[in-house]
């Protein structure tokens, strides 16, 4: 269980789609069901206090910190014991992940952090799917109580910077993937997709991810149709759509308001007499072709009737392509607002770092300071006189400073190692400046005054 006071150091280890091939992410990806005991190993070592593990597709990371009583640089030695750990708890030679991982502390590990949340250390910049994934992570670790306050402050101000980064920036604006680009180009026909109905021709995977992009979109149904009633009906189920015979196929194209084609075919199957009736029959309503087929499905002649709006793999990937290059010109405000939040969490977790020590000096003076005030007053008799009472209370003041400074002192004098290092600091915690220059003695006024004059 994480400790519930004071502030340890930040550290992160892992890989990423930058320093591992997918063979390697995936021999050290954690399954759900592995991550609570994996949790509970880590925190088994002295050396590491929180934890929180993030396993995706594109990467595998160990955030975690420190416990809060130990000294600066333990961050380093609980990385060492995360390499250990993802080494071992995955059965591969430590030799063979050391080209792959990297490991990052304090401000660089909050960094880091902030950038994955956001985002910007993505595959695809701006994508939304890592913010919800670094979510899930921790919260899978809060309910074992791998988490406390550091990793706690940690992650939620994470989820405040993606938010920001995708409220204040363009970074998420225009699709970035072939599959979610359909429903872009179909807004830039239709404007609002409400009501309308997809006709998805063939079985392909990536026909049936854009039919999912459009229906969460607002389209009202989505109708499929293969060669192969089996498929047509194995795909229809998967995207909660209703399958249709091929022999529909003109009948459906007047139907249907965008048609996403990806079908095996090496000659076209939607040439320019088939759309001409379909878009007759249809009397010349705008009818959105994404093909995403290779060899293509629809002949590019179709793209001269009037109303059809055809776009092939290439315009899907033009789009996208345009789009993630927006999105990095995006990325410099991005980390202007990271930036920002990195320091303003880094001065939150040296604050933090200091309370323990804050509050055990707060307790040491009161209970200096009570106790003389107990003994004075005990020693003042209910007939004290003012006279009484003043000597008492100075005597008191000044057994308080002499209780008070005789530790520090006696450091101070004990100092061989250091000792400009211990004067400056200790000029620097009690505001004091060099000793100036005794002032020259006054004139004693002579006893008796002279005559004037």
């Amino acid at each position: 269980m994480a400790s519930a006071g004071g502030s340890g150091e930040l550290f992160v280890v892992g890989l990423s789609w930058r320093t591992a091939p997918v063979a390697v992410r995936e021999r050290l990806a954690f399954r759900d069901e592995e991550v609570a005991p994996a949790l509970a190993d880590l925190l088994g070592s002295p050396d590491i206090d929180e934890a929180v593990i993030l396993s995706t597709c594109n990467r595998v990371e160990i955030y975690g910190s420190t416990p809060p009583a130990q000294p600066g640089g333990s961050a380093v030695v609980a990385a060492a014991v995360a390499r250990s750990f993802l080494a071992r708890s995955r059965g591969v030679a430590a030799e063979g992940l050391a080209d792959h991982l990297y490991e990052r502390v304090d401000v660089d590990a909050i960094r880091h952090l902030f950038r994955v949340a956001a985002a910007l250390d993505s595959m695809v910049v701006g994508e939304s799917q890592i913010l919800g994934q670094l979510k899930g992570a921790y919260g899978a670790a809060a309910r074992v109580q791998a988490t406390g306050a550091v990793l706690g402050r940690s992650m939620e101000k994470a989820f405040q910077v993606a938010k920001r980064v995708r409220s204040e920036t363009g970074i998420s604006r225009g699709a970035a993937n072939v599959s979610s680009v359909a429903v872009e180009l179909a807004r830039r026909v239709f404007g609002d997709l409400d009501g309308k109905t997809i006709l998805v021709i063939g079985a392909g995977k990536m026909s049936a991810l854009a039919a999912r992009h459009l229906r969460v979109a607002g389209a009202r149904s989505i109708l499929v149709t293969n060669r192969s009633p089996e498929k047509a009906a194995e795909l229809a189920a998967e995207v909660e759509g209703t399958a249709r015979p091929w022999a529909e196929l003109p009948a459906l194209l007047a139907e249907a308001d965008v048609v996403l084609s990806s079908t095996g075919a090496t000659q076209p199957i939607l040439d320019p007499k088939l759309m001409k009736g379909a878009m007759k029959a249809r009397r010349w309503r705008p009818l959105v072709v994404v093909d995403i087929a290779v060899p293509r499905d629809a002949d590019p002649a179709i793209g001269k009737l009037d109303g059809v709006y055809l776009f092939d793999i290439d315009d899907l990937e033009r789009v996208v392509s345009e789009n993630l290059k927006e999105r990095q010109k995006e990325a410099d405000a991005a980390l202007s607002i990271v930036e920002v939040e990195v320091t303003e969490l880094r001065r939150w977790l040296r604050a933090q770092r200091v309370v323990p020590t804050i509050r055990s000096l707060r307790e040491h003076f009161h209970h200096v300071a009570m106790g003389e005030a107990e003994r004075c007053i005990t020693g003042l008799g209910p007939q004290a006189s003012a006279a009484d009472v003043e000597k008492a209370i100075r005597r008191m003041s000044e057994l308080i400073a002499n209780k008070l400074l005789h530790t520090p002192l006696s450091a101070l004098k004990a100092t061989e190692q250091d000792l400009d290092t211990m004067v400056q600091v200790t000029q620097r915690l009690f505001a004091l400046t060099d000793a100036p220059e005794p002032a020259p003695a006054a004139a004693p006024e002579p006893l008796i005054q002279g005559k004037k004059g």
